[in-house]
Parts: C-alpha cells; sequence; structure tokens
C-alpha cells in the first residue's frame, strides 16, 4: 500500500488525539466553573440517563428521517452546538484575568454564534472538522469531570455493546449515518483523502467515496475515561505537557489505549467496510487505563 494511503490515517489519529488533549485541558476551567452534566459523579444511575438519552434521541431521529423534516435535525444539533461552543468559550475565556464576566459573556456569544453560522452556511469539511474537534473536546470534557471511574467504565461497557449490536446486528446505526450525512454537520469528522476534496459537494449515494469519515461519539466515549481519569484519580504521578496542564499516568494509559484500539480498527476499516468504532476503541482506552493504574499502583475503580 502506498504511503500517501495512510495519511487519511494519520489524520483521523491526529484529530482523535487532539480531542483527548484539549479535553484535559478543558477540564480545569470548567471544573472552576461548574460546567457538570451530573451534580453526583459517583451515581451509577447517570449511565442509565445517558443511555436512555441515547435510544430516545436515535429514535427521534428516525422518526423525524420517515417524516422528512430533516430540517429539525439540522435546528436542534446547531443549537447544541451552539449552546456547547458557549459553555466551552465561556469556561476558557474565564481564566483569563482581564476579561471581566461582561466581556467574556459579550465574547463568548460572539464567537459561538458566528462558528454556528459559519458552520451552516459554508459547511466544508475543514469547519465541520474545527467545529467537532472543540465540540468533541467540550463534551468529553463536561461529562469527564461529571462521572467518576466506575459510571465511566460501566458506560463505555455499555455503549460498545449497543455499538456492535446497531452496527453488525441491527445495522440502524448505519441507516441512521447516512440518513443525516447530508446536513453536513459536525456529527463526524472528515478526513478527504485528497486536498481538492469538497464535503459540500459529496455525493452520498455512491460506494467509492472520496474521504473518511469517523462518528464524533467514537472520539467523545473513549475521551470520558482518559479525562475521568485525570480528575479523580490522585496520589500518582503527573506529567505536565504545554498549553494542556498536568496528565496523569492513568490517563496517559487510556490514551495509548485508545490508540491501540484505533489501529486496529483503521485495520479493519482500510478494507473497505463500515465498522463499529466503540467495540475497539472503549475497549482500548479500558484496557489502556487498567495498565496505567496497575504501572501507577492506584486503585482501578476508585477516584
Amino acid at each position: 500500500m502506498k504511503l500517501d494511503k495512510y495519511i487519511p490515517i494519520i489524520g483521523m489519529g491526529f484529530m482523535l488525539l487532539l480531542v483527548q488533549l484539549i479535553a484535559i485541558a478543558l477540564s480545569k476551567p470548567l471544573e472552576a466553573n461548574n460546567f457538570k452534566a451530573f451534580e453526583n459523579p459517583n451515581d451509577t444511575g447517570n449511565v442509565f440517563v445517558w443511555v436512555a438519552i441515547i435510544l430516545i434521541f436515535t429514535a427521534f431521529i428516525f422518526l423525524v428521517i420517515k417524516l422528512n423534516k430533516k430540517w429539525i435535525i439540522q435546528a436542534f444539533i446547531l443549537i447544541t452546538v451552539g449552546w456547547t461552543l458557549a459553555y466551552v468559550f465561556y469556561a476558557l475565556f474565564s481564566m483569563l484575568p482581564f476579561i471581566t464576566p461582561d466581556m467574556n459573556l459579550i465574547l463568548t456569544i460572539i464567537i459561538s454564534a458566528a462558528l454556528t453560522v459559519i458552520l451552516y452556511k459554508f459547511p466544508e469539511w475543514y469547519v465541520i472538522d474545527i467545529v467537532g474537534v472543540i465540540l468533541g473536546a467540550g463534551s468529553a470534557s463536561i461529562f469527564g469531570i461529571s462521572l467518576n471511574i466506575v459510571p465511566v467504565i460501566l458506560l463505555l461497557i455499555v455503549l460498545l455493546v449497543y455499538d456492535y449490536i446497531a452496527v453488525y446486528r441491527t445495522k440502524h446505526m448505519v441507516a441512521l449515518a447516512e440518513g443525516v450525512m447530508d446536513l453536513r454537520l459536525p456529527i463526524l469528522l472528515v478526513i478527504p483523502k485528497h486536498w481538492n476534496y469538497s464535503f459540500r459537494t459529496e455525493k452520498f449515494d455512491k460506494e467509492d467515496r472520496e474521504a473518511f469519515f469517523m462518528g464524533l461519539g467514537d472520539a467523545v466515549m473513549p475521551t470520558l475515561l482518559v479525562v475521568s481519569a485525570n480528575v479523580f484519580i490522585t496520589g500518582t504521578t503527573f506529567y505536565s505537557l504545554p498549553l494542556i496542564g498536568a496528565v496523569n499516568i492513568p490517563a496517559i494509559g487510556a490514551i495509548l489505549g485508545t490508540f491501540l484500539g484505533f489501529s486496529v480498527l483503521m485495520v479493519l476499516v482500510m478494507k473497505g467496510k463500515p465498522q463499529a468504532g466503540l467495540p475497539f476503541l472503549n475497549g482500548g482506552v479500558i484496557l489502556g487505563y487498567v495498565v496505567g493504574s496497575l504501572i501507577a499502583g492506584s486503585n482501578i475503580f476508585s477516584g
């Protein structure tokens, strides 16, 4: 296989790493502003709330597609994008001592709204990817600081089983992805096979596509454990990374485990068939976290 065949895979791996590193960097400012999804991070009931939301939202998307009202999905996701971006930028700007709360609010609204409008008006692949990375990192960080180790691992196991069933058995996840791709929203990351590729003119009804696609959830879900491990595991060695902050050994192990799973996944993807990402990515991140915890001498199930 020629080297240029691997460039999109490298690009996909780079964006996955970027989501994880930015999510770690965002965890401190998000915590400082108490931007959490759940009050009690140790409550495993939060897992079932999350799964219920996923199932309800999936059913909602299928219903809207059947009714041929895709604009409802587009409007809902664009509002969610703008809302999540606002959390991220407000938390970031709040860490700057020369920005007042009023200035922060104005800047946050302007930047979040501008990015959302650009996404709507000009959904080219690089716009999708920039917004998707910020959105994915922000979402993973918010939920990562909201769930301790046990709930996160339980959630990842439930979702990897669900993803396996949804892709290989019922295959409704493949149908869902194909049904919303033409909306050109940051629910996926786009890695073109050549530089003159245009996502805006991509025809999704042909077999030989000109880009690789990775669901944003495939980047977000394993990152939950990376963030959770870095926030809740104490008493282990930390390494300080420029612009990222302190990262502990279990979190580093989780990152490396993610890319072990990613490597196996890419071998299968290069064969040309759609694959369920979470069985490989979630499985890899859990394995990496366990190995990292054992090396650090920390308790695997407590934070």
